[in-house]
C-alpha cells in the first residue's frame, strides 16, 4: 500500500488499518505515517472544512506494523474559530500515538508578519544525489521517500554541524495536490538531527513532536520537492531539542517543527 491508499483507509476504516512492514522504522511504523493517519482520522470528526493549524504528537510506543491499529478521536471543543480534538492510535489496547490538534478558521487582522526567508541551501541539482533503499540498512520506509542532502552530515558521520538537510518528496504516489497529512510525511522522513553526531550506528527516535502548518497550505503536487532544515538547539544526557522548517522550491513557508529526540549512545 502506497501513503494515499493507507490515508483513505485511516479515513473509510478507522477501526482497523494494519500497516505494511515496507512502512517500518526499526521496529515501529513510521512516526510520519502515524501522525498522517490520526490526522485524517480528526478530520472526519470536523463539521467544516477548517484548516489544522498544529498538531502536538507524542509517540508512547512502537506501532507494528501487520497489526490492526484503532484510531479513536475525541472533539475536546467545538467554538466559533478554533476546534480542539485528542486523536489515539490505539493497538492491543495500548496507545501508541497521541495527537492534539488544532483547527482554527482564518479571521480578518491587522498583524501580517512575513516567513524569515529559507535557508540557503545548494539548489536540488547541485544536490546529493537521492539516498537509495538498501535492504537491511536503511529504514523500511525509506523505498517510499526520497531524500536528497545538501546540509550537513549523514546519520553516524561524525558530523558535528548543529544542521542537517536539503530536499525531499515522495517516491510512489500519484500526482494529486500536496496536503498536510504529505507535509508530516516529509518532515518525518528525516531521521533524528542527533544522528550525525554519532560515529557509528546507535539507535534514536522522536520522543515528541510539534509541528505548524501555514494556511492556505501553498499549491503543489505531491511530486513536487520541497526543501527542508533543522537545527540541533541542545542535546545532553541521551535527548536533543531540534527545530525544522520545510519550504518550497521556491521559498515559500509550508511548516514549522519542533522535536524532542532520543538516541541511545
Amino acid at each position: 500500500m502506497n501513503f494515499t491508499e493507507l490515508l483513505a483507509a485511516a479515513r473509510l476504516h478507522p477501526e482497523a488499518v494494519s500497516v505494511p512492514p515496507s512502512w517500518a522504522q526499526g521496529r515501529a511504523v513510521f512516526g510520519g505515517l502515524m501522525a498522517a493517519m490520526v490526522h485524517e482520522a480528526m478530520r472526519q470528526k470536523l463539521a467544516d472544512d477548517r484548516p489544522v493549524r498544529s498538531l502536538a504528537i507524542t509517540f508512547v510506543g512502537p506501532a507494528a506494523p501487520d497489526v490492526p491499529i484503532s484510531l479513536e478521536v475525541e472533539v475536546l471543543r467545538e467554538g466559533k474559530a478554533v476546534c480542539t480534538l485528542l486523536g489515539r492510535a490505539v493497538q492491543g489496547g495500548q496507545v501508541v500515538t497521541l495527537v492534539q490538534g488544532s483547527f482554527g478558521a482564518g479571521r480578518p487582522s491587522v498583524v501580517a508578519v512575513d516567513a524569515q526567508p529559507p535557508t540557503a541551501i545548494k539548489p536540488l541539482q547541485q544536490a546529493a544525489p537521492e539516498l537509495p533503499y538498501i535492504k537491511g540498512v536503511t529504514p523500511e520506509f525509506m523505498r517510499h521517500v526520497a531524500l536528497r542532502w545538501a546540509i550537513g552530515g549523514l546519520p553516524f558521520s561524525g558530523n558535528d554541524s548543529r544542521h542537517m538537510g536539503g530536499w525531499v518528496r515522495l517516491r510512489d504516489v500519484p500526482d494529486a495536490p500536496l496536503e498536510v497529512a504529505h507535509l508530516l510525511a516529509l518532515v518525518d522522513a528525516w531521521p533524528p538531527s542527533l544522528m550525525p553526531f554519532l560515529k557509528q550506528p546507535a539507535a534514536g527516535s522522536t520522543l515528541t513532536w510539534t509541528i505548524e502548518f501555514v494556511q492556505p497550505t501553498p499549491r503543489l503536487s505531491t511530486q513536487d520537492w520541497c526543501g527542508y532544515c533543522v537545527e540541533t538547539e541542545y542535546a545532553r544526557d541521551g535527548y536533543g531539542h531540534a527545530a525544522a522548517r520545510l519550504w518550497t522550491a521556491d521559498g515559500e513557508l509550508l511548516a514549522l517543527s519542533r522535536q524532542t529526540v532520543t538516541v541511545f549512545a
